[in-house]
């Protein structure tokens, strides 16, 4: 099948690294591999920010221009896609082209990742909002990879039978874990945007949390970079001497630091599910996180690591010195995690499910 894909937040091949990025080009993956050709039908980013209506107004009408100069150059072209795919779609960003493009050319419109949350009905981002619930009311599938999302999507679809439920997932094949010494003070990890608001406030918490652990011998990896680096630095001045920054890596250079470390940590502020939760499962890793979104989704407590109420510092901080101070126990859950991110949530699987949804 023809599949036209779409991303309104950020397109596939932004040269900015994300998790949204990362997903983006997930599904683009899993999509070829369930055999259907995918081409991206535009880089337009309806993405605001601010809360800025005028903007938000401006941005409607480039969508609308796109979409009509998009329908002009498929329309009768016997190439023309037969689908049309969108992934994240919410109050910040929404679909602008899709709907239009599909009621045009009489294919099928698909979601996948889409949150919708009432109180956004009035406010900053009210024709935002009003533009999700109407492309949602027109698709024919949402695909939910976040769990979360199910309860505030589904009483606006045309049907409930339209959500499918997919877990997050990525290509296993490129993390594997090292052998680890037993007798070295632990290696604990994380990987992060360095950006202004809920990444901030994780590293925030997360310095305050390891910095209870003082009197324990571990040492911490920070993976990432971005405008709030200075502020991310300043949260963990305490623990300057305990902490290596390794700033932003390519995708194979974070998977080598993954497979050698020993416990990853981070915080989750309001965080989706957390794509770096699940390479560090991936790669034979325990996880001590908040328990926000769909992070339960991918992180079993007790089983692949230890999930603690949001913004809970000190039950982060003792979750972290359990798991320290139990090596046995950290290596089982390591070993759990590898298992159950191969069995679930691999590119392999997803795109036997993705193609399973859309035939």
């Amino acid at each position: 099948m023809r599949i036209a894909f779409y991303a309104p937040l950020k397109p596939p091949d932004h040269p900015t690294p994300s998790g949204d990025r990362k997903v983006a080009r997930l599904l683009i993956a899993a999509l070829r591999l369930a055999g259907h050709e995918v081409t991206l039908a535009s880089r337009l980013r309806s993405y605001d920010g601010s809360g800025d209506v005028l903007a938000q107004i401006e941005i409607a009408a480039r969508g609308k221009r796109t979409a009509s100069s998009l329908v002009r150059r498929w329309r009768d072209n016997p190439a023309a896609p037969e689908l049309w795919f969108t992934y994240h779609l919410y109050y910040k960003a929404p679909d602008h082209l899709g709907p239009a493009v599909c009621d045009a050319l009489g294919i099928r419109y698909v979601v996948a990742e889409a949150s919708f949350a009432a109180k956004r009905a009035n406010g900053a981002w009210a024709t935002n909002h009003a533009a999700v619930e109407r492309a949602l009311r027109r698709a024919d599938r949402v695909i939910g990879l976040n769990s979360a999302d199910r309860d505030g999507v589904l009483p606006v679809l045309a049907s409930p039978r339209r959500w499918t439920a997919l877990p997050p997932f990525l290509d296993t094949a490129r993390y594997r874990p090292s052998p680890r010494d037993p007798d070295r003070a632990p290696r604990l990890v994380t990987v992060a945007m360095m950006r202004p608001g809920d990444k901030l406030d994780s590293y925030r918490q997360l310095g305050a949390a390891l910095t209870r652990l003082r009197s324990l011998a571990w040492t911490l990896d920070i993976i990432g970079d971005g405008p709030a680096r200075e502020d991310v630095a300043a949260a963990k001045a305490p623990l300057e001497e305990r902490i290596s920054w390794l700033g932003a890596l390519s995708d194979e250079a974070v998977a080598e630091c993954l497979g050698a470390a020993d416990l990853y940590v981070w915080p989750a502020v309001n965080e989706a599910y957390g794509m770096a939760l699940l390479e560090a499962q991936a790669s034979g890793l325990p996880v001590v996180a908040g328990r926000s979104g769909g992070v339960a989704d991918i992180v079993e407590h007790g089983v692949t690591g230890l999930l603690v109420p949001p913004g809970d510092i000190a039950a982060f901080a003792e979750a972290v010195r359990l798991l320290i101070d139990q090596p046995r126990r950290r290596a089982a859950m390591g070993e759990a995690a590898l298992r159950k991110v191969r069995r679930d949530h691999d590119l392999a699987a997803a795109a036997a499910q993705l193609g399973a949804a859309l035939a």
